[in-house]
């Protein structure tokens, strides 16, 4: 895979990239405090001109993604943290929670570019892209990527792999995005068809853990897989790169559009290199600006430069989670979507999300402690469905058999 770059700032000194990181917030930060009322309120003894180095970033309060729900249902549509009116963007996506979240109206709004270009996308290139289109913005956000680099797009969205296969095996395309599990289910699905689509050589992928068994079946079968790390709010953290031997590097180099901090979970204070923390981003981003937003994943700084020459910091990926909101099968699952399920059937008692990942895909299991007279477990899983937007296999357990620690989701996947 070529050793290219993006484009200059990739390649910075590591001390001009730091000091323009920091020379943009004084002008981002009075921004946020003059047109974004929940800004307003929360930096209201903040003076801009003081916050010019990580120092003074750390002074500054963290704002949680599972604070997003609350601040939105008590001043919709963004939570009063955009400086533009909801008219003035191109879409607005709804995550599980519900998260409600905007696109700007310009390319690659996600910088989601840099990360196909680092995973060899070039332009001309015809890319199959199988994230979700229905209201959650994956789909929308690689598009937009691929397009920006001169890519066309299939727009595939999930499910219906037979069909899916039909359409890789008719039109050829030299490149996937999607989940890394869905990729997997497609080929299975051609071999058992009998259909070629070998025509897909690279990947990008994303959304959920990429074992690395996962990825050397797809280099078996001739495609080079790389991964990257993003959010529905902020858009690319973080992407894998190669080196000059094509080899995919230790780590994942940051966006050169974040400012990136790894810190302690509760408190907001860094933790020192290399020890596993929080992992809180300050965005440029001027229409929808977050300062110290938690995103509630785990994972840890890698000291040195990454062999493929980009100068950026790296990260060692995805280590966790920081609190019990879970990732499954690309899509967020919040504490408060299981209490919404409860109080829809009155005969729960207790329930807990238990999420494994007995081979290469993900399963979410919903046990529930249930009174009388009991409800069907076909009548919970629809609620599940409806507020969780995914699929979950319910199980009644005994009375009083589920531990009594707090916890409602369970996360037994492995990392790794």
């Amino acid at each position: 895979m070529a050793t290219e770059f993006y484009d200059g700032l990739e390649t910075r000194d590591p001390a001009v990239r730091e000091a323009e990181l920091m020379r943009a917030l004084p002008g981002l930060i009075a921004a946020a405090k003059e047109t974004a009322p929940a800004y307003r309120a929360l930096l209201a003894k903040v003076r801009p001109q003081d916050v010019t180095d990580r120092r003074a970033l750390v002074e500054l309060p963290v704002i949680h993604k599972s604070d997003l729900i609350e601040w939105q249902r008590r001043d919709p549509p963004f939570g009063g943290l955009t400086t533009l009116p909801v008219g003035s963007f191109a879409r607005v996506f709804a995550s599980p929670g519900p998260i409600y979240e905007p696109q700007g109206r310009r390319p690659d709004y996600f910088r989601m570019a840099r990360a196909l270009f680092a995973a060899g996308f070039r332009a001309g290139d015809l890319v199959h892209n199988t994230f979700s289109y229905h209201l959650t913005p994956a789909g929308a956000m690689l598009e937009s990527a691929a397009e920006a680099l001169g890519c066309t797009v299939i727009a595939a969205g999930v499910g219906q792999s037979e069909l899916q296969v039909r359409t890789i095996a008719d039109l050829r395309p030299g490149a996937y995005v999607g989940t890394p599990s869905f990729l997997k289910i497609l080929l299975d699905k051609a071999a058992e068809l009998g259909s070629d689509i070998s025509c897909i050589k690279k990947a990008m992928v994303g959304a959920e853990a990429f074992p690395s068994v996962l990825r050397s079946e797809f280099r078996g079968r001739g495609i080079a897989a790389m991964q990257c790390y993003g959010t529905a709010d902020i858009g690319l953290i973080s992407y894998e790169t190669t080196g000059p031997d094509g080899e995919v590097c230790e780590g994942m180099v940051l966006d050169e559009g974040v400012i990136l901090e790894i810190v302690q979970p509760g408190t907001g204070e860094p933790v020192a290199p290399g020890e596993v923390g929080e992992v809180v981003v300050t965005t440029l981003t001027p229409e929808y600006p977050l300062i110290r937003f938690a995103t509630g994943d785990l994972s840890a700084l890698l000291t040195g430069p990454s062999p493929c020459g980009r100068t950026n910091h790296r990260i060692k990926g995805w280590l966790g989670r920081a609190d019990q909101t879970a990732k499954i099968r690309g899509m967020f699952v919040h504490p408060v979507q299981v209490a919404e399920i409860i109080r829809r059937h009155k005969s729960i008692i207790r329930a807990r999300i238990v999420i494994e990942r007995p081979q290469a895909a993900d399963v979410m299991n919903f046990l529930v402690e249930m009174g009388e007279p009991p409800e069907t477990e076909a009548a919970i899983a629809e609620s599940v469905q409806a507020v969780a937007k995914l699929r979950a296999t319910v199980t009644r357990v005994p009375e009083g058999s589920l531990p009594n620690d707090g916890k409602i989701i369970e996360d037994r996947r492995p990392i790794g």
